[in-house]
């Protein structure tokens, strides 16, 4: 009896393995701050040599036991203002999301912030090829300047070429005549969601649902400088260059984009 005593006593391999895995699971889902489940938590961990062949059911079974579950998203509150005159463009995206080349498409949309008492806007634009936040800007009114600004960063930024298609919901700032000025004297291409159909930009939809779960809501801004510096951490530092993106195969948005412009080098 003794002998079986002393061999309970001894970890297993395995037993030691978990241990170790569950001190990473842990860092990596604090790191997300609670927003990511086990895909993307497996997706991390096959960046480490030691675990790049553990599974996500493994994951997924430790995850339970030490109480780990991804934070759920709450429902988007609408913020665009479609009651207006002005001409819009056709859809002509048409919810296809599946992009093979960087800056051929990007799509954009503005989202409210809670900064102190007052509320300020977010405008993004983000290229469906790899999900990357390519341009972006905050203001403290929902005007059309501000997602002029956010586009003209993009551009600086990217230097797309003509034909450009750029799509948002029927919000009165892409429908501005100060807005199509831009794209008209870059040769861009504009296109408009549907009527009623947010799902028709689903893609930024989900970014600042993200956002939103991942970051505001755990917060308090309480002013615009303050809002901009943690807007910047969040997006260049952590939603370009860390997270992963199952759209990616689980690769972040740069990683994604380096490794399609390595490959265009080798051809």
């Amino acid at each position: 009896s003794g002998f079986y005593q002393w061999r309970n006593r001894i970890p297993s391999a395995r037993s030691r393995q978990n241990d170790r895995l569950k001190q990473c699971i842990f860092k990596l889902f604090s790191e997300h701050n609670g927003m990511a489940g086990s895909p993307m938590i497996t997706a991390d961990l096959h960046d480490d040599p030691d675990f790049c062949n553990v599974s996500e059911n493994r994951v997924a079974r430790l995850m339970r036991k030490m109480g780990l579950k991804c934070k759920t998203l709450k429902k988007w509150v609408v913020t665009t203002d479609s009651k207006h005159n002005e001409p819009v463009a056709p859809n002509l995206l048409n919810r296809k999301f599946d992009v093979k080349i960087p800056n051929t498409v990007w799509v954009s949309d503005i989202t409210y912030l809670k900064v102190g008492r007052h509320w300020y806007y977010l405008t993004v634009f983000i290229d469906l090829f790899s999900r990357s936040i390519v341009g972006w800007d905050l203001s403290r009114s929902l005007e059309r300047h501000s997602v002029i600004r956010a586009l003209k960063k993009a551009i600086m930024r990217r230097q797309p070429g003509r034909g450009l298609m750029i799509h948002s919901d029927r919000g009165v700032q892409y429908a501005s005549q100060d807005f199509k000025k831009v794209l008209n004297t870059h040769g861009y291409i504009q296109s408009i969601s549907r009527k009623g159909n947010c799902w028709d930009n689903a893609v930024a939809e989900s970014f600042f649902h993200t956002l939103k779960t991942q970051l505001i809501y755990h917060i308090r801004l309480y002013n615009f400088r303050e809002a901009e510096r943690i807007l910047f951490k969040y997006i260049e530092i952590y939603y370009n260059q860390r997270r992963k993106h199952s759209t990616n195969g689980w690769k972040t948005p740069a990683h994604c984009e380096q490794e399609w412009y390595n490959l265009k080098k080798v051809a």
